[in-house]
Formats: C-alpha cells, sequence, structure tokens
C-alpha cells in the first residue's frame, strides 16, 4: 500500500462491525458491496480504481456490476467469481488451518496464504514480521462473531448461481498464486476468462497470499496497470 500510494492517493476502510468500523458484520458479499458504495460516495468520490484482496475481490465485482460508473480500473486478487468451484469450503479449510496454526504454534495465515514449500514457508514468515512493522494505530483484532459472518459470505458467495461478467467493461487486473487453497487459482482462471477485458497474472508456487509473497513484483505491476 505505501508503494502504490507513493503515486496515487490510497483509502482503506474496514467494513462494517470490523476493526475501527461499528455495527454488525454483514452475511452476503451484496450486503458488503452496499456499504461500499455508500462509503465511496460519502466521500464524495465520483469515480476510483478498485483493490479487492479474497472477499474483498468478491465485493469489487459487485461493485462494478451495479455501479459501473463508479469504477475506472480494478485489480482482483486472490479472488474467483459467484459460484465458483471450491470456493463454499473455504469456512472448512480456513476452520482445519486454524487449528492447524493452534496445534503447531504457528499464525494460521501461514497455512492459509503460503504454500507449504521451503519458499512459501519462508515467504509466510517475511509476511508474517511485516505485519508487525507497524505499532501505532493498528486495528482491534477481529471479533469472532464478525469472522464468522464473513466466512459465511463467502461460503454464500461460492454456492450462488455462475453471474455473467460480461458488462463489467473497466481493466481489470486477474492476480493469484498457482496453488491457492482458500479460492482455488482455476477460479482466478475463470475469472480472467469471463471478464472482457482482463489481464492474468498467476505467481509460481505461491498460494492465496500471492501479492504478499511477490509484493515488489506486484507493486510494478500495480503501477503500470494503474
Amino acid at each position: 500500500m505505501d508503494g502504490i500510494a507513493a503515486k496515487h492517493r490510497v483509502i482503506t476502510f474496514d467494513n462494517r462491525g470490523v476493526g475501527a468500523s461499528s455495527g454488525s458484520t454483514p452475511t452476503t458479499i451484496a450486503e458488503m458491496a452496499r456499504d461500499g458504495v455508500t462509503f465511496i460516495r460519502a466521500l464524495g468520490f465520483d469515480q476510483i480504481d478498485l483493490f479487492g484482496f479474497s472477499m474483498g475481490g468478491m465485493i469489487a465485482q459487485v461493485i462494478a456490476q451495479q455501479e459501473p460508473q463508479l469504477v475506472r480500473k480494478m485489480i482482483l486478487a486472490g479472488t474467483g467469481p459467484a459460484g465458483g468451484d471450491g470456493i463454499d469450503k473455504v469456512t472448512r479449510i480456513t476452520y482445519l488451518d486454524t487449528a492447524r496454526g493452534l496445534l503447531t504454534g504457528q499464525d494460521p495465515k501461514q497455512f492459509l496464504f503460503f504454500t507449504r514449500t521451503a519458499n512459501g514457508r519462508r515467504a509466510g514468515k517475511e509476511f508474517l514480521a511485516r505485519l508487525k512493522e507497524r505499532t501505532n494505530d493498528r486495528d482491534k483484532a477481529i471479533s469472532v462473531r464478525s469472522f464468522r459472518a464473513q466466512l459465511k459470505a463467502i461460503h454464500r458467495w461460492g454456492q450462488q448461481k455462475v453471474v455473467d461478467l460480461a458488462s463489467i467493461h473497466q481493466p481489470v487486473l486477474v492476480i493469484n498464486g498457482d496453488s491457492d487453497r482458500m479460492v482455488p487459482s482455476k477460479n482466478t482462471v475463470d475469472l480472467d476468462r469471463r471478464l472482457p477485458n482482463s489481464q492474468l497474472v498467476l505467481y509460481p508456487d505461491a498460494g492465496h497470499g500471492g501479492v504478499f509473497q511477490f509484493h515488489e513484483d506486484f507493486l510494478k505491476r500495480a503501477l503500470e496497470f494503474l
């Protein structure tokens, strides 16, 4: 984000019920998208670029479909289309890897976001160390209730009927690792295939956190794309 912010104005926000935002976390991607649009309009923007990672990429797709005039370009990372194969298994995978982390004394993101190869393990440790660099004004940890609501929203997204994405004409950079377990990488490929104006990047030996593992390369691509 710092690298993108050096060239562009970047605004990050906490969804309803998460971090510093009050309220109850929605249990559908559509509700989250409505919140996103409300936030964008409350700030007075007529048009923005959207960067959505994982669930955020699902939210971004809905915003682009329902409010196309608001979106200039999109970067969708570690995500997939509604009804994507295997997305509805995210709850089971998340709980299993959370238990795995507790049993091994490791952060679950090491298992959820990265491969178990030597490269993946090293990248995971470096990523987790970077997360701790900021010490001031950190968001409070997500509540169990909000965490479950998010998982429910993603699960429902995975069970939805397949949606026609041909109406999304904005330029889209679709990006992921080639071994994503949370949102299986074939969904990223499918997303690129179904979007009329997209380009695809798959990072080798990388999982759900591919953009974090290859953050330097991702930054260059993102700035060039924007």
